[in-house]
């Protein structure tokens, strides 16, 4: 390939993750959320690495599903947000999907299917995130109208809104009021994501859906954790030129950053169209040639400037870490005004995805 801006996937990372996470709660089943492209990493890729670990994978649409079964991945596969449309259901029958039933709607189209082709399903509840799923008040009497359509593999699931947040005591809330509903309906639960799997351990109940820490993003708040959770992506790049500049020289679009010495200025190939976050400030770190660098000017589409003053020797063609082993993806997020799910799977599909084993 000509340009040299790529996204390297770890997978020693993604499988030390995803172990981990999963060994924090040994009397539950893990399985591992391979959603918006496996949180840009690339969800055939994930899926392949992860398929004798993971007994399944979640994804958030039936198209997602079916990108997996075409890559030949045959594990079961849970599409969280359910079916969009009538003609989905047959889908996930044909695709052995088990659809997350949020409305009323849903469970009136699955009705509709022949009984030797109906789905399994799972059915979920608004515990206090409000987004979706039945009303707490409403799901026994949901249950009971369409237990037909409910069988062995039915599972009762729900969504935390503050589960990274050790001091909100949402969480708690959530779980006793999703615990008093779940009791009476006598189904498995599901209940916990990779943060709530780390900070509330009786929120590991029959399957938690791990997504973001299995990536090596943020699960919680505490430093006080007992899990490791290594980095899973490297995007880097490198330098397409170098030039000085005097003191008092802008550098990019608008001159937001304007040299206060005699300085050193190193263009890298990669900008918001690779899905390097243009909100990026100037002093947003990299690092070149075993040191950090600062991005100096306005990210532009295809380009990014840095202040390289400090460091020997950078020449055309070193290479540029913008997040990975030295520069963590959380430290970048925060200089954009974002999290790291962001920056994950804002990734352009221009970027490679280079999986690597140690």
């Amino acid at each position: 390939m000509s340009r040299q801006t790529q996204a390297i996937i770890h997978a020693d990372a993604l499988l030390h993750n995803f172990k981990a996470l999963a060994a924090l709660a040994p009397t539950s089943q893990s399985m591992a959320v391979v959603k918006a492209d496996a949180y840009g990493h690339g969800a055939v890729n994930v899926a392949r690495i992860l398929q004798h670990v993971s007994s399944r994978f979640a994804v958030a649409i039936i198209e997602e599903a079916i990108a997996l079964r075409d890559a030949g991945i045959t594990a079961p596969i849970i599409v969280l947000e359910g079916a969009h449309q009538v003609k989905e259901c047959k889908m996930a029958y044909q695709n052995n999907c088990i659809l997350v039933m949020h409305c009323q709607e849903q469970l009136d189209w699955l009705d509709k299917c022949p009984e030797d082709s109906r789905p399994h399903v799972w059915l979920k509840v608004d515990s206090g995130m409000h987004r979706l799923g039945f009303a707490m008040s409403d799901i026994e009497a949901i249950a009971k109208k369409y237990r037909h359509l409910l069988s062995e593999q039915t599972v009762i699931a729900t969504h935390f809104a503050c589960a990274d947040d050790v001091d909100n005591r949402f969480t708690g809330t959530q779980l006793r009021a999703f615990k008093q509903v779940a009791d009476k309906l006598g189904f498995p639960t599901s209940v916990a994501n990779s943060p709530a799997t780390v900070n509330f351990p009786e929120s590991r109940n029959a399957w938690n859906r791990l997504g973001v820490g299995v990536y090596g993003g943020a699960v919680s708040t505490s430093n006080d954790v007992d899990i490791e959770i290594y980095s899973t992506m490297t995007l880097r790049s490198s330098v397409l030129a170098v030039r000085n500049i005097a003191a008092g020289e802008g550098v990019g679009y608008g001159q937001t950053w304007v040299a206060d010495k005699p300085s050193k200025i190193a263009t890298v190939g990669i900008g918001y169209a690779d899905g390097y976050p243009r909100h990026c400030k100037n002093g947003t770190p990299v690092m070149v040639r075993g040191k950090r660098a600062y991005l100096a000017g306005r990210v532009s589409m295809d380009m990014i400037t840095i202040d390289v003053t400090h460091i020997d020797n950078v020449n055309v063609g070193d290479e540029v870490e913008l997040w990975g082993q030295n520069v963590s993806i959380q430290e970048v997020a925060a200089w954009a005004d974002t999290i790291d799910y962001e920056l994950m799977t804002r990734i352009s599909q221009r970027v490679p995805r280079i999986v690597k084993y140690l």
